[in-house]
């Protein structure tokens, strides 16, 4: 499920407290007291069978009496009496509920999660929707709602605060309190037997009243669900999440580097990074996050010029700023030469701008006027310390007069406690963001510049990959089931060689033999120096085991190296039987670096890709960033700018720069190996050279599992090839059809552009003048999950003639359709064979309606609309659209 009957958890007419108590200092009394006290307009009836009466407001015996049927119950009985309570609500036609009892399998135990599962039995002819068990409750100011046992009632406000503790709600409520924060939502979800991270960020990312998401997280239950929602919310508002608990238990057991190196908060920094969030550490930073992305500063860098009135605090800045790897604008001449002719000849002449501890408000603006005419900075941050000889309230006032209307990326941060009070008000009152110390203000500029970043990465249009790669899955298939059918799961060296020349990943030339004569012969086909390997199908990390030999020169050498191998292995691991050895050159890249690819099985997101700094130490050094399929070009380079080593890989003094473009197209091959094989279970290319000449892969290791071991689906649906065909209209004309992709924005525009104003007004709804990038990659980019977007190209042609598109929503029950053909493409029959396509797809994915809102002149599609049987709905007369519907 998703928001389905949510309407009734946050917008309740009649709300029923199950376990309602007057015994002082019990849950029930406290629930009653705060959902009495809160200003609920409607009913409130309470269920005791002991009691008359709750707070002097009649109670009932059982749920069968209650006179009025409850939009959401509140439930805090024994957890042996909740599945026949969930019963018997559904049954009365309540569609929420709140279960605060914990006892349902918290800790593993078997009995409390049967209950679990029973009372979810009991929700589910009813489709009733469940928040917890073992949760604080839900608080929703705007409603007048208190259904918790929290110790205060928040103010409104516009932030909603998701989270899994309830003990750490309270602390918030508290913290915000002091403050003067308000809330929108205060959701505890508990143990998320039903309502979940995704179904709250689906329902927050539409509210009117939420202007950002706060997330307390401590696990995700339905990966792609989570990360489709999220990726949905942080198009349109901020979503902050504290992510807590960090287990490397799932990787023990793994035979590969990648699944040793990929510990599951790695995925979920991956996770959020690939969603558009933005991760904090804290909940303090959680809150400052929040506060600074509220004021509606956005910066487009991490270039940051800092004005102080004290060195030691700009230095204090600087070091800060260093640490979170953000970087200290470069002021132009320009601006350099309009600070010398405000300020004493004393001051930095540098970025921090110094004005001196004695600087008055007219310095401060000058200097802020100057700097924020930098066209090489980011974001401003105005520091003040107080002084005997200049006031700090006027500095302040000096700021805000001139920022003026305007909202430029400025921060402020005056130092101290009683000077700066009413400086900090004032900031406040104007909506501009200011923090105590240097460390808080630096912190809110790396947030800023993560989520732009992050927001950058969801929103860029990706370039096309090229056409010319060729991939052979069928080769690497049979492959996988020579292996299986052999009663293996770990690859030899040269089958996971061929496995990656089947998807174009360079590797080096290899010869297969039995014994050290006949590598001593395949040495000398290949040419000296070689390498030595030993080949056996029960050994994965062979130079462990003194399974290498390097730089072999001569066939004795090459002889004596295979004998002694061979030794080796029988005496660390007798057990493993030995099919010979592998003969490779000696690969001499002078100034290559040594790289690590690698794929994983995450227990909550599936396959993951592991990109970093390779070679036997990769472990011990631990520069490695996870990212999660199918890459793109920008994704794929992200992943790379991420690691310590692409500072190296850029070249330097004369070591010269690696092929990034190779290196970036070997993920993305990698990515597409992984969307392919859903038989590979780890992999690791370790090392992958990498240099000015391009990447190749010395060394490989890939597991498979059985079919019947099925993996974890991708948390991010890759582009469905599959649907990829031709499609014929009425009059015989054939066309491509395929999926949108995120690379078509350029054809899709070039589309509206060739189509007349008035096709575009009868599409969209108003005349559209300019399309910006934003809104062109909203049409472009979807997730293939809930909405699709299908493209018409014209034969031999890369141009888009026509777009048919779907958007379901969370539920996948309902979905919005519109279609859209190029204007000199208009009654040939290809908007009629999009149609009859669209609803294939619909009836396929099991979408049980269609619907779509027409303006009323638009009488062609209302006509075809017709002609498939949708029916038109009563509207007013004076509604300008019409809405159809079909069901499926």
């Amino acid at each position: 499920m998703s928001i389905r009957n949510l309407d009734a958890l946050f917008s309740p007419d009649t709300i029923a407290l199950i376990g309602a108590s007057n015994r002082p200092g019990s849950v029930g009394a406290v629930l009653a007291r705060n959902l009495f006290e809160a200003g609920f307009a409607g009913p409130i009836l309470t269920v005791n069978p002991n009691e008359r009466a709750i707070r002097s407001s009649l109670n009932y015996h059982t749920v069968s009496e209650l006179p009025l049927v409850p939009d959401l119950a509140i439930i805090a009985t024994p957890p042996d009496s909740v599945p026949e309570l969930i019963r018997e609500l559904g049954e009365r036609g309540c569609r929420a509920a709140v279960v605060i009892t914990a006892g349902f399998g918290e800790g593993e135990r078997a009995d409390g999660k049967a209950l679990k599962q029973a009372m979810l039995e009991a929700a589910k002819p009813y489709l009733m929707r469940i928040v917890g068990p073992n949760c604080l409750g839900i608080l929703l100011p705007h409603r007048g709602i208190n259904a918790s046992f929290a110790h205060i009632m928040p103010q409104k406000g516009d932030i909603a605060f998701v989270t899994q503790s309830g003990a750490v709600a309270t602390s918030i409520l508290d913290w915000a309190s002091a403050r003067g924060i308000g809330f929108s939502h205060v959701v505890s979800l508990g143990s998320m037997s039903d309502v979940d991270f995704g179904d709250m960020l689906d329902y927050l990312a539409l509210d009117p009243e939420t202007r950002s998401i706060l997330i307390y997280m401590e696990a995700v239950t339905e990966a792609r669900k989570f990360l489709s929602a999220a990726r949905m919310a942080s198009r349109n508002k901020p979503v902050v999440v504290v992510k807590a608990g960090r287990s490397d238990a799932g990787a023990k057991a793994a035979l590969s580097h990648t699944g040793a190196l990929a510990g599951s908060d790695a995925v979920y920094e991956a996770a959020f990074r690939r969603a558009g969030m933005l991760r904090v550490n804290t909940l303090d930073e959680l809150f400052q996050a929040a506060g600074t992305l509220a004021t509606g500063i956005r910066v487009k860098g991490d270039r940051l010029a800092i004005l102080t009135n004290g060195g030691g605090a700009g230095v204090l800045a600087v070091d800060e700023l260093a640490e979170r790897r953000g970087h200290l604008a470069e002021l132009s001449d320009t601006t350099i030469k309009r600070l010398d002719a405000l300020l004493p000849k004393a001051w930095s002449h540098a970025n921090p701008v110094d004005i001196l501890g004695d600087a008055p408000g007219h310095r401060y603006a000058g200097a802020l006027e100057a700097l924020l005419d930098e066209r090489g900075a980011d974001a401003i941050l105005v520091m003040n310390c107080p002084a005997a000889v200049a006031d700090s309230l006027d500095a302040a006032q000096s700021v805000v007069e001139a920022l003026g209307e305007r909202r430029p990326a400025v921060l402020t941060c005056w130092l101290g406690e009683r000077a700066p009070a009413d400086a900090r008000q004032l900031f406040a009152a104007k909506c501009i963001p200011t923090y105590q110390t240097p460390e808080q203000a630096i912190g809110a500029f790396s947030h800023l510049s993560d989520y732009w970043r992050n927001q950058q990465a969801l929103m860029e249009t990706p370039p096309a990959v090229s056409d010319d790669i060729i991939i052979e899955k069928a080769n690497a298939e049979a492959i996988i089931d020579s292996v299986l059918e052999d009663g293996r799961s770990v690859l030899t060296e040269p089958e996971a060689a061929a496995i990656l020349s089947a998807y174009g990943i360079p590797t080096v030339a290899a010869i297969a033999v039995k014994t050290p004569e006949e590598a001593s012969e395949a040495a000398e086909q290949l040419g000296f120096p070689v390498v030595v390997k030993i080949l056996s199908r029960d050994i994965s990390h062979k130079s462990d085991v003194g399974g290498v030999q390097l730089n072999l020169a001569s066939p004795a050498a090459v002889t004596q190296a295979a004998t002694d191998m061979l030794a080796a292995v029988r005496r660390v691991v007798p057990e493993a039987r030995v099919d010979g050895f592998n003969v490779q050159p000696m690969i001499r890249r002078s100034g290559a670096y040594e790289l690590i690819l690698g794929v994983a099985e995450d227990s909550v997101f599936g396959p993951i890709i592991l990109f970093g700094q390779g070679g036997t130490a990769a472990e011990i050094i631990g520069d490695r960033v996870i990212g999660l399929p199918p890459l793109n070009p920008l994704l794929a380079k992200e992943m790379i700018r991420t690691t310590r080593i692409s500072r190296l890989l850029k070249g330097y003094r004369d070591r010269p720069a690696a092929d990034l473009e190779a290196i970036t197209l070997t993920l993305i091959k990698l990515s597409q190996l992984v969307c392919d094989l859903d038989r590979v279970a780890e992999l690791d290319i370790n090392p992958l050279l990498a240099d000015a000449s391009g990447v190749v892969a010395l060394d490989a290791r890939i597991v498979v599992r059985d079919a019947h071991d099925q993996r974890r689906p991708l948390a991010i649906r890759p582009y469905p090839q599959q649907l990829e065909h031709v499609i014929e209209t009425r009059n015989g004309q054939r066309y491509a059809l395929r999926p949108i992709r995120p690379e078509d924005e350029g054809a899709l525009l070039d589309m509206l552009r060739s189509s007349s104003p008035a096709d575009v007004r009868l599409r969209f709804f108003a005349a559209i003048q300019s399309v910006d990038h934003a809104f062109a990659a909203r049409l472009t980019q979807i997730d293939y999950d809930r909405e699709m977007a299908f493209v018409a190209m014209a034969p031999d042609k890369q141009e888009i003639v026509g777009v048919v598109r779907l958007s379901a929503d969370p539920d996948k029950e309902k979905a919005e359709f519109a279609i859209m053909v190029r204007s000199d493409m208009k009654g040939t029959g290809l908007g009629y064979r999009l149609m009859q396509q669209l609803l294939d797809y619909a009836r396929d994915s099991g979408i049980l309606q269609l619907y779509a809102d027409i303006l009323r002149e638009n009488h062609a599609m209302r006509q075809m609309a017709d002609e498939f049987g949708f029916v038109t709905q009563p509207v007013k007369e004076d509604t300008d659209t019409v809405t159809v519907v079909l069901n499926l």
